[in-house]
């Protein structure tokens, strides 16, 4: 979960994408996914193979990255509720964000708000 909740930070950090605020979490699930390249667009430079990819494809393959990164989270999370209960989930999920905090993230800078996924009504 340690490295998981990291990878999404970054991810986030490096697309601008705030995943504290509904509405910029609203319009990173629905962007659409890339298509993937029909055509080898590979060139050979001197024996090497280098891809070209434009900054806007970059972009796309890290949204797309993001966004797997986020639902295969809220697998484990569930899965974890399911397997384990929730005082273990909420611990683990505890520690993951305290080192999410040592590596120098703002808490919830994985947009995950451990209130408000905890909270019973």
């Amino acid at each position: 979960m340690n490295g998981l909740n990291v990878r999404i930070a970054r991810l986030a950090s490096a697309l601008h994408v705030s995943l504290n605020d509904p509405i910029a979490m609203d319009m990173l699930m629905a962007t659409r996914q890339t298509q993937p390249i029909v055509n080898e667009r590979r060139t050979a430079s001197i024996g090497l193979a280098q891809v070209n990819v434009s900054a806007d494809r970059r972009r796309s393959h890290l949204q797309d990255e993001l966004r797997g990164l986020l639902v295969l989270r809220l697998q484990l999370e569930v899965a974890s509720l399911n397997n384990n209960g929730l005082s273990v989930t909420l611990q683990a999920m505890t520690q993951a964000e305290e080192h999410l905090i040592r590596q120098g993230f703002e808490p919830g800078a994985d947009g995950l708000d451990l209130d408000d996924f905890f909270k019973v009504n």
